[in-house]
């Protein structure tokens, strides 16, 4: 079964990193990427529930909305705010990790440096649409 998931980047060599990783996969579909959490609430407003992503991948550092913002916005929205949601940043501390938990954040994850990095980073992430009893 496809698995919807959805990129909100505004570095393009990002989104070229998850395109590439997560754009050739038999199991999920790639939604159209948002470059900042404006785009995305835009996106999800305008889609239909088919439309809706399954998996929310959020940057902390965007322009116009940061990560925690989309996701303070994301999770009071009653349409939007089931939907799981992780944060990742090139900083990460333990405040921003708790703040992104207690906002309903799935996971925060530090950016990876490398390709390889981002390959586990995303397999993390992609285990959270996998039902619970089969992890």
């Amino acid at each position: 079964m496809h698995k919807k998931v959805m990129l909100v980047e505004d570095d393009p060599d990002d989104q070229e990193l998850f395109q590439a990783f997560l754009g050739n996969r038999s199991d999920i579909s790639l939604l159209p990427m948002a470059g900042n959490g404006i785009e995305l609430l835009a996106y999800l407003e305008e889609a239909s529930e088919t439309d809706l992503p399954d998996l929310i991948i959020l940057d902390q550092n965007m322009p116009k909305m940061s990560g925690k913002q989309t996701l303070e916005a994301l999770k009071t929205h009653a349409r939007f705010g089931d939907i799981p949601t992780v944060i990742y940043s090139t900083y990460t501390d333990s405040n921003l990790i708790l703040e992104c938990q207690k906002l309903g954040a799935r996971m925060v994850a530090m950016k990876p440096i490398d390709q390889e990095g981002y390959h586990k980073m995303l397999n993390d992430f992609l285990l959270l649409l996998v039902p619970q009893e089969r992890r």
